[in-house]
């Protein structure tokens, strides 16, 4: 004979259109309350359960009957996500949440929020003329949101995922050609650009802004002529990379190392200049003080070096990265070597992102055929 379950324990039952049904009981401020779970097979139900018991037992009791979605957001926030991610993540987060979600439908109760008003906010955000990438990142927030109050048993169902998301275009890459980086690296040198080393990294080594902006001298080895990639600046903070492919050796060029020792150079004298100021982080590419610099501040100084060589503004700081590969490539260097070098995942991401850029990757099958059989 089965146990019998004691009182608030916890019962699965199955309903008369096939989903299972979990009820147990919980304390709140107003008195008890019996709370419901749902799901397509007793197993996933007993698990719910299971987890939603042990939620009670350790004083997290949830109780989505009045509760708003800004104020169920704000509780995932700072009881989910915050211990789940990474903080750089976890502030992303959030902005998308204070930003975009909580004032289109944060007062809207959870329980009654409903696929068409989730489709209406993106609509709204689009129309402000916010980007595809940006409402596919508020919808993955939100997604993610929503799916764990499912596991906690405050709604039956993700009314996300009901939802249409926008289709995001392949963002345009702006690779400068070869005259176009030389002459940027030039006009960098003669003008005593402080950043003058950053770009010519940037270009050599296709290395991410972040990840240029994380360097520290104990990651450069001048002997062997390489650097190893151990972190990169996300905001203020120094973070590990998101991938294993991410943390890699990089061989440094002959003219990376030279600009190195002469940036390491003038940092010294730098720091000699600003002794009761500096504060030593140990980074490559620090702020006029030692401290981590913010990227918009970088991207405001290569903005205006392109202004002072005559080159496009519309090109962005990450496009020497996108140079750097299309170089590369466009020198017959074998894509396996620029995959690891860029730190790409798989080698398809590699040559999906540069394909339509280089010359001979459009085609020319047929040509090829005749001069292999002709």
């Amino acid at each position: 004979m089965a146990k019998k379950r004691s009182n608030g324990e916890g019962s699965i039952t199955r309903r008369k259109d096939g989903l299972y049904m979990a009820r147990y009981t919980v304390q709140t401020a107003t008195g008890t309350k019996r709370k419901t779970l749902y799901g397509k097979n007793r197993e996933d139900v007993a698990e719910k359960l299971v987890d939603a018991l042990s939620n009670r037992n350790q004083g997290l009791v949830f109780d989505a009957g009045s509760q708003t979605v800004g104020e169920y957001m704000e509780q995932w926030l700072q009881t989910s996500a915050r211990e789940s991610v990474r903080e750089s993540t976890y502030k992303s987060y959030r902005n998308q949440v204070r930003r975009y979600v909580v004032p289109a439908i944060g007062r809207v109760k959870l329980k009654r929020l409903s696929a068409m008003q989730i489709q209406g906010m993106y609509r709204a955000m689009l129309d402000r003329g916010l980007s595809p990438r940006t409402v596919q990142y508020a919808h993955a927030v939100l997604h993610r949101a929503l799916r764990q109050a499912v596991r906690w048993g405050l709604v039956p169902r993700n009314v996300s995922e009901d939802v249409d998301r926008p289709r995001i275009r392949p963002e345009e890459i702006r690779p400068l050609n070869r005259h176009q980086a030389r002459h940027l690296l030039n006009t960098a040198g003669e003008s005593g650009d402080r950043f003058e080393a950053l770009y010519v990294l940037a270009l050599h080594t296709g290395m991410r802004p972040g990840e240029l902006l994380g360097l520290k001298w104990e990651d450069v080895n001048f002997d062997e002529g390489g650097l190893q990639l151990n972190r990169a600046l996300a905001g203020k903070n120094l973070t590990a990379p998101k991938t294993k492919r991410s943390r890699r050796r990089i061989d440094l060029s002959t003219a990376s190392i030279a600009a190195l020792k002469a940036h390491r150079k003038r940092q010294l004298e730098e720091r000699m200049q600003k002794a009761g100021l500096w504060r030593d982080h140990g980074l490559v590419f620090p702020s006029t003080v030692g401290t981590p610099l913010f990227h918009r501040n970088v991207v405001r100084a290569f903005k205006n070096l392109l202004k002072r060589a005559g080159l496009p503004q519309s090109t962005r700081l990450y496009d020497l990265r996108h140079t750097c590969a299309t170089l590369l490539l466009g020198s017959n260097v074998h894509p396996k070597y620029v995959q690891e070098l860029l730190g790409h995942a798989s080698i398809a991401l590699t040559l999906d992102t540069y394909s339509h850029v280089l010359k001979g990757m459009d085609g020319g099958i047929g040509g090829a055929m005749d001069e292999a059989l002709g």
